[in-house]
């Protein structure tokens, strides 16, 4: 299977990328807590077959967040390619939070 590239990926339409956006979004948030509970965790005394389930957790969301922001670096790009298109009348955020 050929590997996506950034001029596949610029054909998207901007509601679909307004929409992607937000998804991102509300999935970094979800993912903080997740983190933040992984923390507080290792914060307990936890025996050490519970600290196995904990490290697994705090990495799986690690990774799951690094993945997050590529996909949201890719959407920040989408974006900057409609503005340049458009003159960015998608009504999106021109910044990230």
């Amino acid at each position: 299977m050929g590997e996506a590239t950034m001029e596949d990926s610029s054909k998207l339409p901007a509601d679909v990328v307004a929409k992607l956006r937000v998804l991102a979004h509300d999935l970094s948030n979800s993912l903080e807590t997740i983190l933040q509970a992984s923390y507080l965790l290792g914060e307990a005394k936890l025996e050490d077959k519970d600290k196995k389930w904990k490290h697994m957790i705090g990495d799986a969301a690690r990774d799951a967040a690094r993945i997050n922001r590529e996909i949201r670096q890719i959407l920040k790009t989408q974006s900057s390619v409609f503005g340049r298109q458009s003159s960015n009348t998608t009504n999106e955020p021109t910044t990230e939070n």
